[in-house]
């Protein structure tokens, strides 16, 4: 052991021999972690330590760079990211790094798409080395660490599926998100970040939150580490940076896939840094390698710029076909909590703690020279000159003496700030103010009470100073009480109140090309897309035709986006339709990060539709139904016939392909509404649909009968295929098919359940093999067997469900339907009409309007005709005052000498053409045709009338 740490060493070591009673693993525990502070401070290249998102580590780096003047800075992020880092200039903070693919070669497809993330606040150390590196003339900036790919390289996978748990492993999700909308900023991409200080080892975190008297992990760090570091120098930061690092390293479970893949990323960045050393020529005094403290305490054989002896050479495997693309997102501290699995709010604690230190001074941070948000940037050319004399301690890498700090930093006990009651003050009369606006019943008493609740709180933890994590739990129990009034509780107020839930925004320059063309063609609108507010635009496309443009492309937007983005609150886009007047709500500038991932896809937003829906119709899933939904969507935001008809053509093979009638409705719904269009619009059908048409008739015919037998199909499913063959029937027969498919289709089938029973007499009828008076008689003969009255419901809903392949039925259903009502018992009745309740509202456009319609013609439009009213099924004779009169000559002789029109007239009416010899008629008319004439004269009139 070396000298400057050996009476550090020594002193531990006996107070692990004087309290400890367990194991030696103790003592072992503690002397390697002096022997990893001495490993890594002795180091030719210098290491500096750091936490993700630390204050305390951003404003150690400041003071380093500014002191030592770095010529190369070597930092902890995936390599591939680097030529990303300048376009940080056109964008507000925080954003975040992306690695984006949407295909995979050499990965398993079921991780597609693939995103990897590394988010960049202003309070963070990573961005002051990226800030002086860009900005300062003659310094390189190195990104070290392993590449996207090798991120899913080296996820475990699941031995027979090919999948791991989940390639995000490394992002923990937080359920304590601040915001659930904002917290999706990031989806499920997997997080990087440098310096992943927090125990690894569950009973570990939970004693130190158990000791330390506070609720989570992001709290214990702000006042055992965060604070006492502010303030510390370079030396003692870096030994208590790597001691900690060590300490979590060496308690952390045996080693597994995670612990093998930390060593290997130590590997990949110490082979990276010796391969630019040697090929650049760099002095390795002038260079500084920045990474997590977690990685700096490393005990890898190839730790350092000198290897161990006998250490073998790490192979860094080539990456994959894969192809990833790389853009900026935008981010937001609720984001970073969320995938990093810190405590909500305390990103924005950490944002306000960095802001108050540097408005304290003795620190001037860098920032890039335009960065947009930063108020009074300074960048690196405004630094003061480089020292020459280097001090011994704080200036070298370790290549010299080192000073052991520890023993110092370990033994004082902590600094207490003394209160600052103006800023205590402030805080408590801000959450008042801000907590009346949100509906609590607030007051001044509230804020004395808050104001000595945080004073009381922080000396009961042994805290002179009360932290925002006092404030915010002394306001949760002086405020909020017993109820929430508003969205807000008391705790997101004091987020908001303490820096909010800071988000980031790309700039435009640094967007993708897609993104900016979205915004240029969106600019006749006249709105600044780049805000995050809702923002509402009228379209008028009769007064201002510039703007259908504008239409169209925001009809894409929605198809493409997701739901809030753009949203039509007046206007639609279906076939056959124009708007005149539109309205959006655009929520564009909130869903950048969405329009960005677009942009990963294409140039236009059109040729990305147009592989989507490329790809939907070749899916191994996909369905004929997907594909004429594709077709629908190429003929509404695309136009141009070819690329329509090479997805009508594919919507042809997958209808051949089908095993299955499961989608037939929807397949029914949309090829009508395609055949209605192309016949108001086109002179002739295309080719695709004509073949579509014949493929359907003979497709669904050959699966009737087994779709009538089949218990795993539907009656839905099957009256959309008999609609399907029934109202293409005439297309499908001009286009070459032959009707007696159908016909032994249907004489084919024989179900045994009653619903598909009542759909197969509704085919008969629809042929002409079963008349409506048979029809009647079954129905009848139904109602009047007490066996058949439990099932006569499910008779009753096939009847409905008829209305789709025989809407000439109407009137009969509506005659069984009244009858069912009428006659049926209470206790079959009752259990039915909620299931014919949910078939009439699913199938509301299709089926309800002709039973209403039927309905209306039927029953009286008045109560009191009720009373009086006789329905014509009931079979009564009519009242002698609507005998039929005596028909005129002309009229009678009309009659006799055209029987079949007189005949055709009364088997559609139910009834035996039987003809009798009445004194009107002479010697050829039933009474059933004299009642019929007698009601309506002038039928008989027009006839006779006729040369």
């Amino acid at each position: 052991m070396s000298e400057p740490f050996g009476a550090l060493r020594d002193q531990l070591l006996g107070a692990a021999a004087a309290f400890g009673d367990g194991p030696d693993a103790v003592p072992e525990i503690l002397a390697g972690m002096v022997e990893d502070v001495d490993r890594a401070l002795r180091e030719e290249l210098e290491i500096f330590p750091v936490c993700h998102h630390s204050p305390a580590s951003a404003l150690a780096m400041a003071r380093r760079l500014r002191d030592k003047r770095p010529k190369v800075v070597y930092l902890e992020l995936c390599e591939d990211l680097a030529p990303l880092l300048p376009e940080l200039r056109n964008c507000s903070l925080p954003v975040a790094l992306q690695a984006f693919a949407t295909e995979t070669e050499g990965l398993p497809a079921e991780w597609a798409p693939l995103s990897v993330v590394a988010p960049i606040t202003e309070a963070s150390a990573e961005y002051q080395a990226i800030a002086y590196a860009l900005d300062t003339p003659d310094v390189e900036l190195v990104l070290v660490d392993r590449s996207a790919d090798h991120v899913f390289q080296w996820t475990p996978r699941a031995p027979e599926s090919g999948t791991d748990g989940a390639p995000g492993a490394d992002a923990d999700a937080d359920a304590d998100a601040a915001d659930a909308d904002e917290a999706a900023l990031h989806g499920d991409a997997v997080g990087i970040e440098i310096g992943d200080l927090r125990p690894r080892f569950a009973e570990l975190e939970a004693h130190l939150l158990h000791h330390g008297k506070v609720r989570h992990w992001s709290e214990w760090w702000d006042q055992y580490v965060e604070q006492p570091l502010t303030g510390a120098d370079h030396a003692t930061y870096r030994q208590v940076m790597v001691m900690i690092g060590s300490l979590f390293r060496r308690l952390r479970p045996a080693r597994g896939t995670a612990g093998d893949r930390d060593e290997d990323r130590e590997r990949y960045m110490w082979t990276r840094m010796r391969e630019h050393l040697a090929a650049s020529g760099a002095d390795p005094a002038d260079c500084l390698y920045v990474c997590g403290a977690f990685h700096a305490a490393s005990r890898v054989e190839q730790f350092g710029l000198h290897p161990e002896p006998g250490a073998e050479p790490f192979e860094i495997t080539p990456r994959t076909e894969t192809e990833w693309l790389y853009g900026l997102i935008p981010s937001s501290h609720s984001a970073i909590e969320a995938q990093f699995g810190l405590a909500s709010g305390s990103v924005s604690i950490a944002a306000a703690t960095w802001e108050k230190a540097v408005r304290r001074g003795g620190v001037t941070p860098f920032r890039l020279n335009g960065q947009k948000g930063a108020k009074g940037a300074k960048g690196a050319k405004s630094a003061k000159p480089r020292t020459t004399a280097r001090k011994a301690v704080e200036d070298t890498g370790g290549a010299a003496e080192v000073a052991d700090r520890l023993t110092g930093f370990l033994s004082r006990p902590p600094a207490l700030d003394e209160l600052d009651e103006a800023e205590l003050l402030g805080w408590c009369v801000d959450i008042v103010r801000l907590a009346r606006r949100n509906g609590y019943p607030a007051s001044t008493a509230d804020a004395i009470a808050v104001f000595e609740t945080s004073v009381l709180l922080a000396g009961m933890r042994n805290r002179a100073r009360p932290t925002p994590y006092d404030f915010q739990d002394a306001a949760v129990t002086c405020i909020e009480k017993d109820t929430v009034p508003g969205r807000r509780d008391v705790r997101r107020l004091c987020e908001i109140l303490l820096g909010g839930d800071r988000i980031g925004q790309v700039g435009y320059e640094s967007l993708p090309p897609l993104a900016r063309d979205v915004i240029d063609r969106l600019e006749p609108l006249g709105l600044d897309l780049g805000k995050r507010t809702i923002q509402r635009a009228l379209l008028d496309l009769d007064a201002r035709p510039e703007l259908v443009p504008c239409s169209h492309l925001l009809w894409i937007l929605r198809r493409l986006l997701p739901g809030g983005a753009a949203r039509p609150i007046m206007g639609s886009r279906r076939l056959g339709e124009r708007s005149v007047q539109e309205s959006w709500d655009l929520a564009i500038g909130r869903e950048q990060r969405a329009l960005v991932e677009l942009g990963y896809e294409g140039v236009t937003v059109e040729q990305v539709l147009e592989q989507r829906l490329r790809r939907a119709v070749a899916d191994p899933e996909g369905t004929a139904a997907t594909a004429l939904d594709a077709v629908e969507d190429s003929i509404l935001y695309l136009g141009g016939r070819r690329f329509t008809g090479e997805l009508g053509r594919r919507a042809v093979e997958l209808l051949a392909a089908e095993r299955t009638v499961d989608e037939a409705p929807e397949v029914l719904r949309r090829m009508r509404r395609l055949l209605t269009h192309y016949r108001a619009t086109e002179p002739e059908l295309p080719e695709w649909c004509a073949a579509f048409v014949t493929a359907g008739y003979a497709h669904y015919c050959t699966l009737l009968p087994t779709a009538f037998v089949d218990e795993g199909t539907g009656v839905r499913q099957v009256a959309a295929m008999l609609g399907f063959l029934f109202s293409m029937e005439s297309l499908a027969l001009s286009l070459g098919c032959d009707r007696a498919q159908l016909e032994i289709a249907v004489a084919q089938s024989h179900p045994e359940e009653p619903a598909k029973s009542a759909l197969l007499w509704a085919a008969r009828f629809q042929l002409g093999a079963l008349s409506l008076a048979d029809l009647r008689e079954r129905c009848d003969g139904l109602l009047a067997n007490p066996l058949v009255l439990p099932a006569f419901p499910r008779y009753l809903n096939g009847f409905v469900q008829a209305l789709e392949p025989a809407p000439g039925l109407t009137p009969l259903v509506v005659e069984v339907m009244s009858k069912a009502f009428g006659r049926l018992p209470d206790a079959v009745l009752l259990p039915w009409l909620p299931k014919l309740i949910t078939t009439l509202r699913a199938q509301a456009p299709d089926l309800v309007p002709p039973l209403i319609r039927e309905a209306g013609r039927t029953f009286p439009a008045t109560l009191a005709g009720v009373d009086a009213w006789d329905p014509p099924w009931s079979g009564r004779p009519a009242p002698a005052e609507a005998a039929a009169p005596a028909v005129n000559a002309p009229v009678a002789a009309l009659l006799s000498s055209h029987p079949a029109a007189c005949d055709a007239v009364a088997v559609l009416l139910g009834h035996e053409p039987v003809w009798q010899a009445p004194d009107a008629l002479g010697p050829a008319a039933s009474p059933a045709v004299a009642a019929l004439l007698a009601a309506h004269p002038a039928t008989a009139e027009a006839l006779a009338a006729l040369p």
